[in-house]
């Protein structure tokens, strides 16, 4: 196996579990991290035996792969120089603040045929990792994704700091161009919306309602699904699943029976998962799990979601 240098951009809170699974993996050398801050990339670099670099531009030459875990804002800036100078990239999610800033990089990587993955991490949910066989051509979506409030965040609307892992989820589950979009929202604690409910309507048919909440009084994250033959309730955070299908008998005369199955799964650690399929994918062992034209998409309709919150109501 051919070793990969890595770096971590960024040195906060997710900074540091990226740079945590870097360290643990094989073939993998955590050989820089970098902050802005001397203070933070100091600290980085001592917890991990890594070199600590304040220009993410220094690391051209030096390593194979990044993850960047900065704001969102700098996200682009960051990100063009290194893939147009080779190096693959995770990036958190967002993949940027605007749909141009996202198409630059995509084509950028797209250029020089590197590895640009985002960090849609719902996606390695052990609960939805073990349904591929099950979910199919939805009908109807029910999405609730509530929290408690936190500063951590703030900085952007609930639509791009929680529901874009649920908008994520649903275009993959779709697959299928959006003809409407309603959307209404709220800032509560925050400058910026902090309650977000956006009904979306596909040319399938298929209608996704989703409601995103960083002001609520308790934690919950659940997908619900009907498709022709199957309802399905997903809880993303207690990692359950309850199927409900058509039975071959019947309840009642002319009512058909119903049958139920409920899966519970461990917990697994979505995070290493994710660099993982990163690593497998820079190493041309897989199709890249999350890619940048998956992030394109996702903050597409985030910002069409914001943008049609913020119309005002038609007049006369």
């Amino acid at each position: 196996m051919t070793r990969l240098r890595a770096a971590v951009i960024g040195c906060g809170h997710f900074g540091r579990y990226h740079a945590q699974k870097y360290a643990a993996l094989p073939g993998v050398d955590l050989v820089a991290v970098v902050d802005h801050g001397r203070a933070s990339a100091d600290a980085f670099a001592a917890e991990f035996g890594a070199a600590a670099l304040l220009d993410p531009q220094e690391l051209i030459g030096r390593v194979d792969v990044a993850s960047v875990t900065t704001p969102t804002a700098v996200h682009h800036a960051i990100a063009r120089p290194l893939l147009d100078a080779g190096i693959h990239l995770l990036i958190e999610k967002p993949i940027s603040r605007t749909v141009e800033e996202a198409a630059d990089l995509v084509a950028s990587a797209r250029a020089r045929g590197v590895v640009l993955q985002i960090g849609h991490l719902e996606r390695f949910n052990p609960a939805l990792l073990a349904l591929t066989d099950v979910l199919d051509a939805p009908l109807f979506i029910e999405v609730d994704r509530l929290a408690p409030f936190k500063p951590r965040g703030t900085d952007v609307a609930v639509t791009l700091d929680l529901m874009i892992h649920d908008l994520d989820l649903i275009l993959q589950l779709v697959k299928s161009p959006l003809e409407r979009l309603d959307a209404v929202g709220a800032p509560v604690l925050s400058g910026e919306d902090d309650i977000v409910n956006a009904r979306l309507q596909f040319a399938t048919g298929c209608v996704a309602n989703v409601t995103a909440s960083r002001i609520s009084l308790k934690s919950e994250r659940k997908i619900r699904v009907f498709q022709r033959d199957a309802y399905l309730s997903i809880d993303l955070m207690e990692r359950e699943v309850l199927i409900a299908r058509r039975g071959r008998g019947e309840m009642f005369p002319g009512i058909p029976d119903v049958t139920t199955e409920h899966r519970k799964f461990e917990a697994n650690d979505a995070l290493l998962l994710e660099i993982e399929a990163f690593l497998g994918s820079v190493r041309g062992e897989r199709p890249v799990a999350v890619s940048g034209e998956d992030g394109l998409r996702a903050l597409d309709l985030a910002l069409r979601i914001q943008r049609e919150m913020r119309r005002p109501p038609p007049t006369g």
